[in-house]
């Protein structure tokens, strides 16, 4: 099934599989799909008084390092970007905010091993030069 399965597949399955999970952990979703200049945000979602910009990073083999190793520099830089966005753009707004990962590993039949949640994995303070 992995063969015949391709990045956006798998993206869409993550995302999906991310849902349900903070669902069932007490999160609001807000928002899925957050589109500015700076990027993409997957899911925002609200946990009590947090807003939580959440980046789903799903894949089917480890052959190139794990879901969350992925992440690159330039992409936390644009999540911060869009979360600041989303943040200044939006209204009514916890003013506590975070970004998190939702780390997804897929077998070879495109079922879940491995799902989770990395709090606050990139850091608000991260050096941003637009």
């Amino acid at each position: 099934m992995n063969q015949v399965m391709n990045r956006q597949e798998v993206g869409k399955l993550g995302e999906k599989a991310a849902q349900k999970f903070l669902k069932k952990r007490g999160y609001r979703i807000r928002e899925i799909g957050f589109r500015c200049h700076h990027g993409e945000i997957d899911i925002i979602a609200q946990r009590k008084d947090w807003l939580v910009f959440v980046e789903v990073r799903a894949k089917s083999t480890l052959d190139f390092g794990t879901p969350e190793e992925s992440l690159t520099q330039a992409k936390k830089r644009r999540l911060i970007a869009s979360a600041l966005t989303y943040t200044s753009t939006h209204q009514n707004l916890p003013s506590l905010w975070r970004i998190d990962v939702i780390a997804i590993e897929l077998d070879d039949k495109a079922r879940i091993k491995r799902i989770e949640l990395i709090e606050n994995a990139i850091e608000q303070d991260y050096p941003f030069t637009g």
